[in-house]
């Protein structure tokens, strides 16, 4: 019985030397398989597109167009252990121009957009995180082919956010960012537009400053090895102007990117806006005109030349 009891023990003792020698393995493997994936993540993609119609006696009729249009999409992120740091900057930029030589050239898109966000880790899928946005444009654009005054222009408007909350990423996938406290800062530096109290500002003011809730949330997934969609929705609600639902700014764009080839794509891009601040002159489909806040939606098709690094 004491041989076979020692016989036991030297069995069991070396069953858990084992285990502990296998769960320390498979602790270190894991370690090893996240470190490939800590360190700073770099690229971006470039996408330029033209389209060009000549016409001579065409019997159905229409103008010479000639447009381009141009995206540019940069990342830096930096993934650590504890912590992790995403930037990104969408800029992108698009003129048109109908008729003969002599016809002005129009802006058909004009964005620049900057996001930085650093979160530490709470735990395996949650941050406590803050982020910073800015939104503006390039230069002028205005209402009408011709005109002489500018509807908009560089930091005319300009959106600043500054947010503190938490972002849940259950995967590489998805990022829901919810922040209770945020700063919302636009500018109006255009003297015109300011003093016309343009995008929400005071008469005479340039900038003006909202506190509120803000919540923004990404999805990007590849639907074929060579098809991708990704979209963002955010929304802000003004603490002290909230009152119903048209109260929340709304900002959604879709994108679907297509690789054709190794330098050709084609990108199909919608955004909508809704913001309680900003007055359009439009018309209803009764043709009657309208000046006050409307939805905005702006799509974009573009087929070109396209390099990711």
């Amino acid at each position: 019985m004491k041989s076979f009891s020692l016989i036991f023990s030297i069995i069991l003792l070396c069953a858990t030397i084992v285990k502990s020698q296998t769960t320390e393995a498979e602790k270190v493997l894991k370690s090893n398989n996240l470190d490939t994936l800590l360190g700073w993540k770099k690229g971006g993609l470039i996408t330029i597109a033209f389209t060009q119609v000549s016409l001579s006696k065409w019997a159905a009729g229409g103008e010479n167009s000639i447009a381009g249009n141009g995206f540019v999409n940069l990342f830096a992120n930096l993934k650590q252990r504890k912590f992790a740091w995403d930037n990104n900057l969408d800029l992108g930029y698009g003129i048109i121009r109908q008729g003969d030589s002599e016809a002005p050239w129009i802006k058909s898109d004009d964005k620049i957009d900057f996001t930085s966000k650093y979160g530490q880790k709470a735990n395996e899928h949650l941050f406590y995180a803050g982020l910073l946005n800015f939104k503006s444009q390039f230069n002028a654009g205005y209402a009408k082919p011709g005109d002489s005054i500018a509807i908009s222009n560089f930091l005319s408007p300009g959106y600043i956010l500054l947010a503190i909350g938490m972002d849940y990423k259950p995967n590489d996938n998805v990022s829901i960012f919810v922040s209770p406290i945020t700063d919302k800062t636009t500018i109006v530096l255009d003297e015109l537009l300011s003093n016309a109290g343009a995008f929400g500002v005071e008469e005479g003011k340039k900038m003006r400053t909202e506190l509120g809730g803000y919540m923004k949330l990404l999805y990007k997934k590849d639907i074929k090895e060579n098809i991708t969609f990704g979209s963002r929705l955010e929304l802000f609600a003004n603490y002290l102007k909230f009152k119903t639902v048209k109260d929340v700014d709304v900002l959604w764009e879709n994108v679907i990117a297509i690789k054709i080839s190794k330098y050709i794509s084609a990108n199909i891009t919608t955004t909508l806006i809704w913001d309680n601040d900003v007055d359009i002159a439009w018309t209803d489909v009764n043709d009657n005109a309208h000046f006050g806040p409307t939805t905005q939606f702006k799509e974009v098709l573009g087929i070109g030349f396209s390099y990711k690094f």
